[in-house]
């Protein structure tokens, strides 16, 4: 099915420059010194960001981001797809001049980003089919300069999101590469010899860091042991030597270390354990439920709803997470309508209910048993007390709202976000009754969530306590 695979080079004098020196730093090259470095406050702070997958897999644009994987296990589905479709022979690598980029506007993309209300952006450098989106110099004519795009999609990506205060810029990067000539030898040889992350990946991450200065560097593909990769050398490097070891954040991808070990833990893939953890963790999770990809064969059900989207962003960020939403652009660079509509729809909700996500902690208490589609947010205030916000995914039936993780003083004010007016509350055994205002929801602030912030509680507890 596929007689042949992309022109693989290894550069093995390149590999000087590439390889760094250990132990110039205070964090050593083990899990135990590198598992101690505090993580940057920007991060935590950040709680939300785009994730983007594009790569050749946008050219097929059919089932998956897995797709040659899958034509490779000769499932039904992709064969028949390519038999109806393409030539005989036509092989994967034939995809990679259709990945043409030609209406790739960065700062176009940064706009709808920004606008999203996302404080992060992670663009896919490489993913397992090993095509890099920058002119890696181990990746000979498998790279986005020398074949499709022509363009360095990486760097001019880094260029637009800097022009933006507000955004961080980090870059995915799969440590392996399912066919690479390199890593299937390893592989023959039980993963005792080292010659793909030596000569190939390794050296992309160094590139990566040093060409591009990321802050947040997200690796994946890592499921051998984590030293077949030697990943904790190469943190130790990010964490003393690189040009971003102030401000860079991982993730816990680098080996069998998931859920262990990492900046943030992202476990498995659209992680939500619906209650707090002891470590900060990130749920990555696509719009389109389908796949991270860009896909033709899809439909509307299979995209996420507005709804569904701040539900998901509540429950995360009131458990300590950071949600990372995904979305996958065309072959030729175009950001769909139905994406750039769920963007624009959080941004709007984030406009009004901001204050309860940005720069926040988790409460005492992360949901209601009361009102189960209620989530708490806190945060410190100026006088250096905290107010804690009560996010409702539901308008309150007859405009009753009952809290029972709160308890109000004499000083306990409620208002609501995006409203002008005081709220009116009332302390009972059973919970804090908050007189929603009687208004319609249909000229609510913002109609797929309301928060009411509630200051002066009874309840205190050391904010440091869930500082990650």
């Amino acid at each position: 099915m596929i007689n042949h695979l992309p022109v693989y080079l290894v550069a093995l004098s390149a590999l000087v420059c590439w390889t760094p020196v250990i132990g110039s730093g205070h964090y050593e090259p083990n899990w135990d010194s590198l598992d101690k470095r505090p993580i940057p406050a920007w991060y935590d702070e950040a709680k939300f960001g785009i994730f983007i997958h594009w790569g050749v897999y946008s050219v097929p644009a059919f089932g998956s981001e897995w797709f040659w994987n899958k034509w490779e296990q000769k499932l039904k589905p992709y064969v028949n797809f390519m038999k109806r479709n393409y030539p005989p022979g036509f092989t994967y690598a034939d995809f990679a001049p259709h990945f043409t980029a030609e209406f790739y506007d960065p700062d176009h993309w940064v706009d709808i980003f920004e606008n999203s209300g996302a404080k992060y952006v992670v663009l896919t450098s490489k993913h397992h089919e090993g095509f890099t989106n920058w002119p890696s110099n181990v990746s000979f004519n498998w790279n986005s300069m020398d074949v499709g795009p022509k363009r360095d999609l990486v760097g001019e990506l880094a260029v637009a999101i800097r022009k933006k205060k507000d955004l961080h810029f980090g870059l995915y990067h799969s440590l392996f590469e399912w066919f690479n000539p390199l890593f299937l030898k390893d592989k023959a040889n039980h993963f005792q010899t080292r010659y793909f992350p030596v000569e190939k990946s390794i050296p992309e991450l160094y590139e990566l860091v040093t060409t591009y200065k990321p802050d947040v560097v997200w690796s994946d593909g890592a499921h051998t042991n984590w030293t077949y990769w030697k990943s904790p050398e190469f943190l130790a490097w990010l964490y003393n030597d690189s040009p971003v070891k102030d401000t860079v954040v991982t993730n816990d991808r680098w080996g069998d270390v998931m859920c262990k070990h990492g900046d943030f833990w992202t476990c498995h893939d659209r992680y939500n354990p619906g209650h707090l953890l002891p470590h900060k963790w990130e749920n990555c999770m696509p719009i389109d439920t389908g796949s991270w990809g860009f896909r033709r064969n899809t439909d509307l059900s299979s995209y996420l709803t507005i709804e569904e989207i701040i539900t998901i962003l509540v429950e995360t960020i009131s458990c300590g997470g950071n949600l990372l939403m995904n979305v996958g652009p065309t072959h030729d660079g175009r950001i769909i309508p139905i994406f750039e509509e769920r963007l624009w729809q959080v941004g709007r909700w984030l406009k009004v209910n901001g204050e309860a996500i940005y720069g926040t902690k988790p409460w005492t208490h992360q949901n209601d048993t009361l009102t189960k589609q209620l989530w708490y947010t806190s945060k410190k205030n100026s006088a250096g007390s905290v107010d804690v916000y009560a996010i409702t995914l539901a308008w309150p039936n007859k405009g009753l709202l009952r809290l029972g993780a709160a308890t109000a003083t004499a000083q306990t004010q409620v208002t609501l976000l995006g409203y002008p007016e005081p709220v009116n509350y009332k302390q009972e055994s059973s919970g804090l009754l908050i007189y929603a205002p009687l208004i319609p929801t249909s000229v609510m602030p913002c109609q797929w969530g309301w928060t009411f912030k509630l200051t002066n509680l009874k309840q205190k507890y050391p904010y440091q306590q869930f500082d990650f």
